[in-house]
């Protein structure tokens, strides 16, 4: 039986992930966010959504449930999902892209962006957990960086960079979906 194909997407904070998967979702494809389970957690627990308190639950789900431990939240979130466009956002290691291939055939897409980029847009966006400052910036870089990301971006199938708006970045995504449209005739 062959696995159906997921979409990881990795990247620094503020890279465009997010546009991607919206971009992704535009063209049919299910998108989950693995940043939805920390947020959620939080949420549960009756934490305001600070930086400080999504980057503490995210390692201590990490610490107590294994370096995979968010991505096994997701897989069975994906496996009852009848969709067979399916995108993730938010992969942050190597242990979570392994335990996503136990279920699934991965293609792992990085959105690159320079970190004054990256900065600007999150000072910018005004979600709860987007840095106040540089020193939050540089701290949460350090964290992800911590959680394995950078191996995640360096064996990524395909990067994406995104410093020229939304337009380039759409058309690197058409490059993209056609190399694996000639790898897979169902994903396009």
């Amino acid at each position: 039986m062959v696995k159906r194909r997921l979409l990881l997407i990795t990247g620094m904070a503020g890279s465009g992930k997010t546009t991607l998967a919206n971009i992704l979702r535009d063209r049919g494809y299910t998108v989950f966010t693995m940043g939805d389970v920390i947020r959620n957690e939080v949420r549960m627990r009756n934490l305001p959504h600070t930086p400080e308190n999504l980057g503490a639950m995210a390692e201590e789900i990490r610490r107590s449930g294994g370096d995979a431990a968010v991505a096994k939240k997701c897989v069975p979130l994906i496996i009852g999902e009848p969709n067979n466009r399916v995108a993730l956002d938010g992969v942050r290691s190597l242990d979570e892209v392994y335990a996503f291939e136990e279920a699934f055939s991965v293609y792992i897409v990085a959105v690159h962006a320079s970190p004054e980029t990256r900065y600007s847009r999150l000072k910018n966006r005004g979600r709860s957990d987007d840095p106040t400052n540089r020193q939050v910036f540089r701290e949460r870089d350090h964290r992800e960086l911590s959680f394995g990301m950078g191996d995640a971006i360096a064996m990524s199938s395909y990067i994406i960079t995104n410093e020229n708006g939304v337009d380039n970045l759409e058309r690197s995504l058409e490059t993209m979906l056609g190399k694996l449209k000639s790898l897979d005739g169902d994903m396009d």
